[in-house]
């Protein structure tokens, strides 16, 4: 299959937590704002803590969902610097993006202590489009991810009170990326007649596709030491996206300003093979939920990601090797000195009665990018999340679940130099959030 590679490298704006990950894969977690590890005892606990699953009620669970996410236009107020050191206005607003992705639960009866699951999630995701001219279309026309992961897991009762799980991540990505643009290459020898000094350009444009198939684990704990209290541990792995694939790149002859074509510099294209590795980081959580007057659960998560893995952009594998703007738009390697994260999360569910069972949620995401390498790609910044759901007991066998979620994204003003970035940007990002609404369906049988 042909691998891509631009998307993957700077993907989303984490659809909907820091860099690209989504931790929401669920009905509930959606409502909890991610606040679902200890406190999770419903099929999508094969996904959130499969300790979890040696606790559940007996029989086979089966959860899925539908959940659709809007992300809205994002706003760049300020300037860029090519190559030249010219600089200009870069002004620009992106598209609006929309998005609908289905989560598929599932846990067994109990064979003994053991018991079976497996959770059919996107755990990751990206797209961003400006396409409105300048800047931001020439490094980021488009910036499509899609990752699927199939996470088959066990769970072994320890005791009453102790429970551990591990599992298989099995990750599918694909992704499309373009750009396209006039960017400054050089400049006409001084005293050279009626041109000296004056600015070549030349018109560039990638296209980018691919997909790739990866591997990593998972591992959860979950201990009760007294019926009101709930502990958990988990850790999903880093799985790095090694994508190989294929790029189409293409330069026109230099020109100046005014259309007068500069013969020194040639046209170029390329259409061959292509490879980046891009990092699915690693997450550790530690979580605890106490139920009062058994009808309300809180819940506490602290959440550490390691984006420090994603030092560099590094697009590799060209052959033959890139010259000229081709090698230093899409070759040369681009900073990024991601920083790991914290995330705190919060979530309180209710039992109203037998029927009903409300839950809401707010959490806290800090930005892995450091503001001296954040651009179109990935304009991400800190964020905070609010969320709310409800869920209805139909039967003892199926239930129906609804909830919604709010990412206020905080505007960053970014000061760069030529030092970190190869297109320096001074300005601010702004006007960035996603809503998120769910819709599921649980069934125990």
């Amino acid at each position: 299959m042909i691998k891509k590679l631009g998307l993957l490298s700077l993907v989303t704006t984490v659809l909907m937590a820091n860099g690209y990950k989504i931790p929401e894969q669920s009905v509930n977690s959606v409502a909890l704002a991610g606040a679902d590890i200890a406190n999770v005892h419903t099929a999508d606990a094969a996904y959130s803590n499969p300790a979890n699953m040696a606790f559940m009620e007996d029989g086979q669970h089966m959860e899925g969902s539908l959940m659709y996410i809007h992300l809205t236009a994002v706003d760049y107020e300020g300037t860029a610097t090519n190559a030249l050191g010219q600089t200009g206005s870069a002004s620009s607003t992106s598209k609006k993006e929309n998005f609908i992705l289905p989560t598929l639960h599932y846990v067994s009866e109990a064979y003994g202590d053991f018991r079976f699951g497996a959770s059919l999630t996107v755990p990751a995701g990206l797209s961003k489009r400006w396409q409105d001219g300048g800047a931001s279309q020439l490094i980021a026309e488009e910036f499509t991810l899609k990752v699927i992961e199939l996470n088959p897991v066990v769970s072994y009762k320890m005791t009453e009170t102790l429970a551990v799980a591990a599992g298989v991540r099995m990750v599918y990505s694909e992704g499309v990326v373009k750009s396209s643009g006039t960017t400054a290459v050089g400049i006409v020898p001084v005293g050279t007649p009626g041109i000296g000094g004056q600015a070549i350009y030349q018109t560039i444009d990638r296209d980018m596709k691919g997909d790739s198939l990866e591997f990593g684990y998972n591992l959860a704990v979950a201990y009760k030491p007294m019926k009101k209290l709930s502990l958990a541990v988990t850790y999903r792995s880093e799985v790095d996206l090694k994508e190989d694939g294929t790029a189409k790149l293409s330069a026109s002859q230099g020109f100046l300003a005014n259309g007068t074509p500069i013969v020194s510099v040639p046209a170029a294209n390329y259409d061959g093979s292509a490879s980046v590795t891009i990092p699915l980081p690693a997450t550790l959580a530690l979580a605890g939920a106490y139920t009062f007057n058994e009808a309300t659960t809180v819940e506490l998560v602290y959440e550490r990601t390691y984006w420090s893995s994603y030092e560099l952009l590094d697009f590799q594998g060209y052959s033959p090797a890139l010259s000229g703007v081709l090698k230093a738009a899409y070759d040369d390697p681009k900073q990024r000195n991601w920083s790991d994260t914290n995330t705190y999360r919060f979530g309180v569910t209710h039992k109203f009665n037998q029927k009903w069972t409300g839950m809401a949620g707010y959490a806290f995401d800090e930005s892995p990018a450091p503001q001296n390498t954040v651009s179109f790609e990935l304009p991400d910044s800190d964020a905070q999340i609010f969320s709310l759901g409800a869920r209805y007991a139909h039967s003892e066998e199926l239930s129906i679940g609804i909830a919604g979620l709010y990412d206020k994204r905080e505007s960053i003003t970014i000061s760069q130099t030529s030092a970190t970035s190869s297109t320096p940007l001074n300005g601010t990002f702004s006007n960035a959030s996603a809503y998120l609404i769910s819709i599921g369906v649980g069934y125990k049988f």
